[in-house]
């Protein structure tokens, strides 16, 4: 029996859960990684297409002086205007998942795909497995007032603009919680990826992605 070249993995949580320390974690243990906010910030710039379809959908209102997106003006018009999210989603995931699978057909073994959206855009077909990075709420909010500068008020925009974390837990293969300290959830994640590389050696050929 063969092993398939790659077990795809879809990453995901909530503003400020610490899907990206869990990116860096499997990242560091020799997982291939690909991160769609990393697409998403490389398609913004000046002459790609998703710079392009951002000022097409928003205008030239929405760039700065020196001709780049202007991602805090950004920011604050999708999270308070459910309308204009949409409408930047419209414009620009079709051309972030085309790249993602790109990306991903280039890759072998474990690969980790940091994927924001994943249970709200229905995107789990694309992955052998998905895990959800969760932690309480509280620690969610502080998280997210002291990394992003935002208020209280503003914070919970943004943690009520992306589907509850309960409801993630229902659709994840597997939860990872993230509540007490860095040391504790790299150990978590150490846990983890070893079972997904054993996964991944354990699966008959064709059964993946």
């Amino acid at each position: 029996m063969r092993t398939p070249k790659r077990f795809v993995v879809g990453l995901t949580g909530s503003i400020g859960t610490g899907k990206s320390t869990a990116l860096k974690g499997f990242e560091g243990l020799g997982a291939a990684t690909v991160s769609l906010d990393q697409i998403a910030k490389e398609q913004a710039k000046p002459g790609r297409d998703g710079y392009k379809a951002i000022v097409k959908a928003f205008g030239p209102c929405i760039l700065k002086g020196d001709g780049t997106i202007d991602r805090a003006l950004l920011g604050r018009i999708i999270f308070s205007d459910k309308r204009a999210k949409l409408g930047l989603e419209r414009a620009t995931h079709p051309l972030i998942l085309k790249e993602m699978k790109r990306r991903v057909s280039r890759l072998t073994g474990v690969v980790i795909v940091d994927v924001p959206l994943l249970f709200e855009k229905k995107l789990q077909k694309n992955f052998d497995a998905t895990i959800l990075i969760a932690c309480k709420p509280e620690k969610q909010l502080k998280r997210i007032v002291k990394r992003d500068g935002l208020s209280s008020k503003e914070a919970r925009l943004r943690i009520k603009s992306q589907l509850p974390l309960d409801q993630k837990r229902t659709l994840a293969d597997v939860t990872v919680n993230n509540d007490t300290n860095i040391k504790n959830f790299n150990r978590l994640i150490s846990e983890y990826y070893r079972g997904l590389t054993l996964l991944h050696r354990g699966l008959p050929n064709g059964n993946h992605h």
